[in-house]
């Protein structure tokens, strides 16, 4: 029999945003919990990591949520929650999201003021003056109704019951947007391929998946979000932000416990008990809350079989080859954005490798490199099938994954030439590398909505098995960094509820 370890109210299996926003509350709240983390660092994918005197982020840089308005909502999310928490995390304000550059010399810039936004796609489409602002008035009212609205559980009866009966109209409504396509209804309003290609590329841009495929309320956060609460950059990396989770879990007696790898989710009659550790200690709570993809919570954690996800249930999402890059800073220009989004074909956009993120986020931080320094963080698509025949650390492995480095370096010149000479430290990761350090089913980052399914046929809180929870972007809203802050939020409501100690409003 293995050793014993602690019990506690709630035990979090993984650091992600969602696990760590969902300890924090509860914690606060007068839960004991306890989040079991296998890497030396939190956050996960939005987590920090430092080389040669560079701070890199790790994956995510784009963070909505940090808006200061005061009213209430599921909006502004970060704002509220570290509020509650009485911890600062200090941003910096982004003027733009995402510089576009796409075939046929169409490049504009998704920038926070709305009407600069829409005036440069005029400019480009005229005959489409109409058609923008109609669709993009679509998001808006998304925006609107979720601004006005509490954040809590879509499972909870009882917050269902208070939103629906302080908000009848916007709730009906939202529950009618919930059906709807960002896709299709831009179709009903615009007719131009070439700006429903811009569509898409604004949907693919964040959710991975074309306009088509992303619900309408994903978009309306997101899209609609940029112009009003902004998007602003963290000082320090995207790392402050779960370090701040950490320390509002610390400040209310909770425990983040690394180097603690979970091996298996202790199941007994069909109830969640506890968690063994790779060490082989177990430990035990009176729920568990999966950090984790639902592939890896159920198919690897859970090891009775009846539990098992097919594989077929969703759409996988692709995992990144990542180029992080410490270079000399003559490379950037005056004027130059931190992100940007490069596609070169229209055909080959949503391939593996097709579509470039980048990212330089020293424009807003500079502490983030040395003196005279710029950090450059460059990705694609990546799919696992295409490395996992290489041995880590093989030269055959290196090889492939520098070859791949230098043709994606190359086509990123055309909107900073000079890049490849300016090089002076550079670190490559796989789909391989997200497998093996974030502990992600191939490296994936999660479910994706099949075309034509609800947002509301996304994985929630609760699981077939009684007391263990989910969080992050295998739960509903889905992936990016505000999304898996709610899927925390909605987690924690349900079990405070559960067990009695309803959570306070976000304020």
């Amino acid at each position: 029999m293995a050793p014993t370890g602690t019990s506690t109210d709630v035990i979090v299996i993984g650091s992600g945003i969602g696990g760590l926003t969902a300890s924090a509350l509860l914690q606060k709240q007068g839960f004991s919990t306890v989040v079991f983390e296998k890497n030396r660092y939190p956050g996960g994918s939005c987590s920090s990591f430092q080389r040669e005197g560079y701070t890199f982020d790790a994956g995510a840089s784009v963070f909505y949520g940090f808006g200061e308005n005061n009213s209430s909502g599921t909006l502004n999310l970060h704002t509220r929650i570290f509020r509650s928490l009485g911890v600062e995390v200090r941003t910096i304000p982004d003027p733009v999201q995402i510089h576009y550059h796409l075939p046929n010399g169409f490049a504009v810039a998704a920038c926070h003021d709305r009407h600069a936004f829409f005036g440069a796609l005029a400019a480009r489409f005229p005959h489409e003056a109409e058609g923008i602002k109609k669709f993009y008035r679509e998001l808006e009212e998304v925006y609107d109704i979720l601004s006005s609205m509490p954040a809590g559980s879509l499972e909870d009866v009882i917050h269902l019951l208070s939103v629906g009966s302080a908000n009848p109209l916007k709730t009906v409504a939202l529950a009618m947007k919930s059906f709807r396509s960002m896709g299709k209804t831009a179709r009903r309003y615009i007719s131009d391929e070439e700006l429903l290609h811009f569509i898409d590329i604004e949907a693919y841009s964040w959710a991975v998946q074309d306009a088509i495929a992303t619900p309408l309320v994903n978009a309306g956060i997101c899209l609609a979000d940029r112009h009003f609460g902004g998007i602003n950059y963290p000082i320090g990396g995207s790392g402050a932000i779960p370090a701040a989770l950490c320390k509002g879990i610390e400040k209310f007696g909770g425990a983040i416990h690394y180097q603690s790898e979970v091996t298996e989710i202790l199941v007994d009659n069909g109830e969640a008990r506890g968690v063994r550790l790779a060490d082989g200690t177990e430990h035990y709570a009176k729920a568990v809350i999966s950090n984790a993809t639902v592939w890896d919570t159920f198919n690897r954690l859970v090891v009775d079989a009846r539990y098992r996800v097919d594989a077929n249930r969703f759409l996988q999402a692709p995992s990144w080859f990542q180029i992080f890059l410490g270079i000399d800073g003559v490379v950037i220009p005056d004027g130059f954005d931190v992100h940007h989004v490069l596609v070169d074909d229209w055909k080959s956009y949503n391939q593996p490798g097709g579509t470039i993120y980048l990212s330089a986020p020293t424009i807003l931080d500079p502490s983030l490199a040395p003196p005279g320094k710029h950090i450059i963080h460059t990705f694609v698509t990546g799919e696992y099938e295409q490395w996992r025949h290489y041995e880590r650390g093989s030269t055959a492995y290196r090889t492939a994954k520098d070859e791949m480095a230098a043709a994606i370096i190359a086509r990123t010149e055309r909107i900073l030439p000079g890049l490849s000479t300016a090089v002076e430290v550079k670190v490559l990761a796989t789909p391989l590398t997200h497998e093996r350090y974030l502990s992600r089913f191939q490296g994936s980052y999660g479910p994706l909505l099949k075309p034509g399914q609800s947002i509301l046929q996304k994985p929630q809180n609760t699981t077939p098995i009684k007391n263990l929870f989910a969080a992050g972007d295998s739960t509903f809203p889905g992936q990016g960094v505000i999304a898996v802050t709610y899927s925390g939020v909605s987690c924690a409501s349900y079990i405070a509820r559960k067990f009695g100690k309803p959570l306070d409003a976000l304020l």
